[in-house]
């Protein structure tokens, strides 16, 4: 009842707003997006050794996604658009019941409202603000994907308002569907929180909360994400995470480290050194695992390519070696193409 009456009161207080806007001022049509293609070998000759969740082919030239954004900007009132077509663009570790098994995904969808230069709301369906990884391939320096981010979520759909304190802090609450879903099984079920700080030029952390429905039941996840451009050449970014599922002992926590270097202006590296546990239920460990992942960034106008070469521990052996044994160590080279408009 208290989450029907909140957002009541946003719809009225959203919907007046834009009712009684009078700027007609009108910014074009913004349409930008990118492509990806990759091939990648698995060191034991098995096919989706190591969950990378989206480049999982092994041995074989294939698809990312085609991505394309639009945006539009008329008065204070605005819409964001995203769509994609290809594998990559399936949120595969969860898969997203509306989307029904289609290479077709919606990324965003949604509408934003500038009540003034420091208050401003959106509704729709949103690539969620937790978490330092993202789907689209042009926004992340390693082509695979960390534990952290495929343990989700990937999407928010719901309504949240963000307040701008300063240049240096901000703060967004709102109220959300279950996970990943365009439409909710449990309804409008959780809220979420996100503290904005930059406490220094080039760094910048977000302080993410997200508690209520998820696809595992009903669950609380904290979330740190930051980075900090320490010199024009060397950038360090973090995201650690604690999932705990409420009623049981499940749930998961793990950090990553993003170093990163540019040689020049055409060439950079990145390392993501990853920890990652499920945790233990019932008497049973949870599986752990530690990973890293070396990758170059080689620039061209619009296209990146992304050589990467990533090794993978876990102690309860769940990889498999050229014989099909179950081993504990896994590894694997890829080389993505990325090109973005």
């Amino acid at each position: 009842m208290k989450l029907k009456l909140l957002l009541s009161i946003s719809s009225l207080t959203f919907g007046s707003a834009v009712i009684a806007q009078t700027t007609t001022q009108t910014t074009p049509l913004e349409i930008s997006g990118s492509v990806d293609t990759y091939f990648k070998y698995d060191f034991a000759n098995q096919p989706n050794n190591i969950k990378t969740y989206f480049d999982s082919d092994h041995n074989s030239v294939s698809l990312g996604m085609i991505d394309v954004l639009l945006k539009k900007k008329t008065g204070k009132a605005s819409f964001v658009g995203e769509l994609s077509f290809g594998p990559r663009g399936q949120t595969q570790s969860i898969p997203d019941a509306a989307a029904g098994g289609s290479s077709f995904h919606i990324q965003n969808l949604y509408v934003n409202y500038d009540f003034s230069d420091k208050f401003s709301m959106t509704a729709g369906y949103m690539g969620t603000f937790v978490g330092y990884e993202v789907i689209s391939p042009v926004a992340n320096f390693n082509y695979s994907t960390s534990y952290l981010f495929g343990a989700g979520p990937f999407q928010n759909a719901g309504i949240k308002a963000t307040y701008k304190f300063s240049d240096k802090v901000s703060l967004m609450a709102g109220l959300f569907n279950d996970w990943n879903l365009y439409k909710a099984t449990k309804g409008v079920s959780s809220v979420g929180a996100q503290l904005m700080v930059a406490p220094l030029e080039g760094w910048t952390a977000y302080l993410n909360v997200l508690s209520g429905a998820d696809p595992y039941g009903y669950g609380t996840i904290e979330d740190l994400t930051t980075s900090y451009q320490i010199t024009k050449a060397f950038k360090l970014g973090l995201n650690a995470a604690n999932y705990d599922v409420k009623g049981s002992d499940a749930g998961y926590a793990g950090v990553a480290l993003y170093p990163q270097v540019a040689i020049n202006d055409v060439v950079s590296l990145g390392l993501r050194a990853e920890y990652f546990k499920n945790k233990d239920v019932g008497g049973v460990i949870g599986d752990k695992y530690t990973a890293a992942t070396l990758s170059a960034n080689i620039k061209s106008g619009g296209l990146t390519l992304i050589p990467e070469v990533r090794l993978d521990h876990s102690g309860t052996k769940p990889f498999l070696n050229r014989g099909s044994s179950a081993v504990p160590n896994a590894g694997q080279f890829s080389i993505a193409a990325v090109y973005a408009f």
